[in-house]
């Protein structure tokens, strides 16, 4: 029996072990590679998504979305969507409706791919509706990794240069780990939910004191 909990300490995070994507990490500079990848999907089961945008801290101002990652249980292809744009190779992989697409935040990650090129979504699954189902309040990856499988997926190159001229060791792999986390969590959440083997751990309600009352009432 699993027991999972309604909300993840953050706290416990950092004494969890590091969990790292172990595949083969494929980067992509050009639409003629791009292609050759997106034949390679399109052929897959299921696939775990998610993009990078370089940070911006100018008030008022935001970049374009820098990388797209896709992910099998084995090779992650890393799209750099700041040299190649966002080709029709890639759109038709975004429409799809037939392979499972897996991916956290979803809406965000398609609003911020459609200001490179319009496309209509096709079928995604989105894992916070799905852990809702479970009972999981949480909606960030790291919380609900952690949760189902008590590891930490590190988030130290979130911001990042995902403009780099080229991607350091740590970014590809930060990137990956993020991708394949999505299929572990799509396909974990499937298993509970055909077994029934979890038992849910609600976090204590915090007793607030009442107010003290104010003189004369």
């Amino acid at each position: 029996m699993v027991t999972i909990h309604d909300k993840y300490d953050k706290k416990e995070i950092q004494k969890l072990p590091r969990a790292l994507f172990d595949g083969k990490i494929v980067t992509i500079i050009s639409e003629q590679e791009a292609e050759k990848a997106v034949d390679f999907l399109m052929k897959q089961q299921i696939l775990g998504f998610d993009t990078e945008t370089r940070p911006c801290f100018k008030k008022g101002h935001t970049n374009l979305v820098a990388l797209l990652q896709v992910s099998t249980h084995d090779i992650c292809f890393l799209f750099r969507l700041n040299r190649i744009g966002l080709p029709d190779c890639l759109k038709r992989l975004l429409e799809d409706c037939s392979i499972t697409k897996v991916g956290l935040s979803l809406q965000d990650d398609l609003r911020v791919l459609s200001h490179r090129s319009e496309f209509t979504p096709g079928t995604f699954i989105e894992l916070q509706k799905e852990v809702r189902d479970l009972g999981i309040e949480d909606m960030s990856l790291q919380k609900i990794f952690a949760n189902l499988f008590g590891e930490k997926i590190a988030k130290n190159q979130q911001l990042s240069n995902w403009e780099a001229e080229s991607l350091t060791e740590a970014q590809q792999l930060y990137a990956a780990t993020d991708a394949w986390a999505c299929i572990r969590i799509h396909e974990e959440i499937k298993r509970l939910k055909a077994t029934g083997d979890y038992a849910l751990a609600k976090t204590p309600a915090i007793e607030m004191e009442p107010k003290a009352k104010a003189a004369g009432e």
